[in-house]
């Protein structure tokens, strides 16, 4: 004979299997949003990574141009320009190239917008710049 905890015990081991099917789905259906945003998330974090480092060699390259001995910061923003109409694509969208110098210093900015993940939703912002001394000639002793 089995005592009332054994049949209690039976009961409920009979009835926790019944009751579990569908548990999965269930699981899945609360996970998988958090699991596929997580996943955009990434996507669009590299996306913005990879625009701002376009922007930031297009700045670099236009400083290097614009500190050449007899170069002024036009010749900068040209070169920024260049590298951005070679390397932008779809990446860097609606960018605007900035120079500007001291006398003593030149300066490249790069800006632009990334592209988005997600349609209708504007990516996010980049700013980069470069700057560095201008190059002149000197006599010993100056």
């Amino acid at each position: 004979m089995t005592s009332p905890r054994d049949r209690l015990q039976d009961w409920w081991q009979g009835r926790r299997w019944s009751d579990d099917r569908g548990d999965t789905s269930i699981q899945m259906a609360i996970v998988f949003p958090f699991v596929l945003l997580a996943t955009i998330a990434v996507i669009q974090a590299s996306m913005w990574y990879f625009a701002r480092q376009i922007a930031l060699t297009a700045a670099r390259e236009g400083a290097a141009a614009a500190r050449a001995y007899q170069a002024g910061p036009g010749d900068g923003a040209a070169r920024a320009r260049d590298v951005l109409a070679r390397t932008a694509g779809d990446s860097l969208a609606g960018y605007t190239v900035s120079a500007g110098s001291d006398g003593q210093r030149v300066r490249v900015q790069v800006s632009g917008t990334a592209m988005s993940m997600i349609p209708g939703v504007a990516g996010l912002q980049v700013h980069q710049s470069a700057s560095g001394a201008v190059e002149r000639w000197t006599t010993p002793g100056e």
